[in-house]
């Protein structure tokens, strides 16, 4: 019984030790994404200021991954800025930042 305790203590520190490590890992990937690339301030209205806004359909819903607004990002914005958007395929890591999903992109390319 002591040691059916013991193991099960100990597996559970363990996944709680590697468990963050993992979730680090996970985070630093490099992802590439497809979707349409719109500006959150002039076609969404959910920004305050212009900001790059990758939508991306997931399982039947629109996902928006808001752009760190990084060189890739401003020399992209120009694209997309007060016009319907356009569908591009984004390369870079993605995060969550309070409850938004933030991608923070290496390559931008507009698709054919």
């Amino acid at each position: 019984m002591k040691s059916k305790l013991f193991l099960t203590l100990a597996a559970g520190l363990f996944l709680a030790a590697t468990a963050p490590r993992l979730a680090a890992a996970d985070a630093g990937q490099q992802t590439t994404l497809t979707g349409t690339m719109v500006c959150g301030k002039c076609k969404l209205h959910i920004t305050k200021q212009c900001q790059d806004v990758l939508q991306v359909e997931k399982d039947g819903k629109t996902v928006n991954y808001y752009l760190s607004m990084n060189k890739v990002a401003k020399d992209f914005h120009s694209n997309i800025c007060q016009t319907d958007g356009e569908k591009v395929t984004v390369t870079g890591k993605v995060k969550k930042e309070g409850g938004k999903e933030m991608l923070v992109a290496s390559k931008i390319k507009a698709d054919e």
